[in-house]
């Protein structure tokens, strides 16, 4: 125990980061604590973001399965499939009271001190949380992100909502439109299409998914199209006027031209996420902002003040709840005097929707950028197992060094492609050339057979097509 102090650590914010953090602070002989405003922990994914937002995305493709005849050809006929709404909340709910409780318990099991109430620096080694002031030795910053606001445009989560409110809409819009088409919106937007909304996402850039592949980014959009969203790129929204009914919204060319209005019943804003420090008082310890409003660290997350680190949302990078999980052993490993390193190049990403859209390492742009490289793709339609379940849409695109043939991306569109890309970050970790993939032995018939045949199509020689 470090003399003097309270705790050895105090982590701010018990989100996927922070939690994981003190949990491993602990394990390593640490005295720690953690200080969380909310009444669960958690954080926002567990509360209100990744962990609800699964459970309405798995409910509603049920529903469209059963509803919409999609289980005929398989010999599986249902008539008169209704929608309980409410019970789809209900379990939404129940999911995550069992997972925020497990956090509480795995807190109890470690001794984690849980201080409940905001945190706030009075000094680099103090803060008072509540009506308390506490005293460590380390301080992690893991206060995570808030959704981005939009000017012109005002949430008021009753007809103008943020992802939050969207995951709690009391009734399924005939008429949604989705301010953003990137990972949330496109998510929860396919939530509501699929119970009944005819969805609209409106995007400022030419393309949805922005830093995603260019040619995942295309076919993810032919696929929505197909699937009944309507896309309006480059297209930035000026206004909104809300009622008791609805709201009409204000838009017009990114790049300038006429405005006209659209009218919907809810509004989804969903640009994208700020990191969270206001009221943390970083000015009593000297931290700056970068201009994206980010607390910077070094390789090992301390801040520019001594005893103080950060991880998660509020550092620059991805804004991934698996990134700050990762940077919350590592912190703790750190603190406790071991080695603890994020391999911030293999990062996977996934957008959960129907089919999945995943990805880890470099674009092709971006490796094309950094020198010669081969690419290797193969499509669902020639395997086995995607063909026989009738669930084709997509492709698996390995990207390799041209002369070490050493992988620096992998992309994947399927309904498996979020379990799929977990095997590409492990090869990749490895540092494993399309060659060691294209020999793995993988089972028959399987969806990740076609990873297999798209690191074989990086030497132009797949099997099945």
């Amino acid at each position: 125990m470090a003399e003097g102090f309270d705790f050895d650590v105090i982590v701010i914010g018990a989100g996927p980061g922070g939690y994981v953090a003190a949990i491993r602070a602990a394990q390593l002989g640490l005295k720690t604590a953690c200080a969380e405003s909310r009444e669960t922990l958690g954080g926002t994914c567990l509360n209100v973001g990744c962990i609800p937002s699964k459970a309405l995305l798995h409910a509603s493709e049920l529903f469209e399965e059963a509803h919409a005849g999609a289980l005929a050809k398989f010999g599986i006929e249902i008539q008169g499939a209704s929608l309980n709404l409410d019970q789809m909340h209900a379990e939404k709910a129940k999911a995550v009271k069992e997972l925020t409780g497990g956090i509480e318990f795995l807190f109890k099991k470690n001794k984690v001190e849980w201080l409940k109430g905001q945190a706030r620096f009075n000094d680099a080694h103090s803060l008072t949380v509540g009506d308390r002031t506490v005293t460590a030795k380390n301080i992690v910053i893991a206060t995570g992100s808030s959704v981005t606001p939009l000017p012109g445009v005002t949430i008021d989560n009753r007809r103008i909502v943020d992802s939050t409110g969207a995951l709690a809409l009391p009734e399924v819009p005939k008429k949604l439109v989705v301010i953003g088409g990137g990972v949330i919106g496109l998510e929860l937007g396919s939530v509501w299409r699929r119970l009944g909304a005819e969805v609209i996402v409106v995007e400022f850039l030419d393309e949805i998914l922005p830093g995603m592949d260019a040619e995942v980014r295309k076919e993810s959009a032919k696929i929505f199209k197909k699937q009944g969203f309507e896309l309006r790129t480059g297209t930035k929204v000026t206004g909104a006027e809300a009622s008791d009914t609805g709201v009409r919204l204000t838009v017009e060319p990114s790049k300038g031209g006429a405005a006209e209005t659209l009218d919907a019943d809810y509004v989804l804003v969903a640009i994208g996420r700020r990191p969270n420090v206001e009221g943390l008082g970083l000015d009593k310890i000297g931290l700056q902002q970068n201009n994206r409003g980010q607390v910077e660290t070094d390789h090992d997350f301390r801040t520019r003040v001594d005893g103080v680190w950060a991880i998660g949302d509020v550092i620059p990078g991805p804004m991934l709840a698996h990134k700050a999980e990762d940077e919350g052993v590592a912190v703790a490993e750190n603190i406790a005097g071991q080695t603890g390193i994020v391999n911030h190049a293999v990062i996977p990403s996934v957008v959960y929707t129907h089919p999945e859209i995943a990805g880890v390492g470099l674009t092709e742009e971006d490796a094309r950028k950094e020198g010669e490289v081969k690419v290797g793709k193969f499509p669902f339609m020639a395997n086995s197992r995607a063909k026989t379940n009738r669930d084709t849409d997509g492709f698996v695109k390995v990207i390799a060094d041209a002369k070490s043939d050493r992988v620096l991306g992998v992309w994947i569109i399927s309904s498996l492609a979020g379990t799929m890309i977990a095997q590409a970050a492990q090869a990749m970790e490895f540092g494993a050339t399309s060659e060691d993939i294209a020999y793995t032995c993988h089972a028959h018939p399987t969806h990740s057979e076609a990873l297999k045949e798209a690191a074989m199509a990086v030497q132009g020689k797949p099997i099945h097509i």
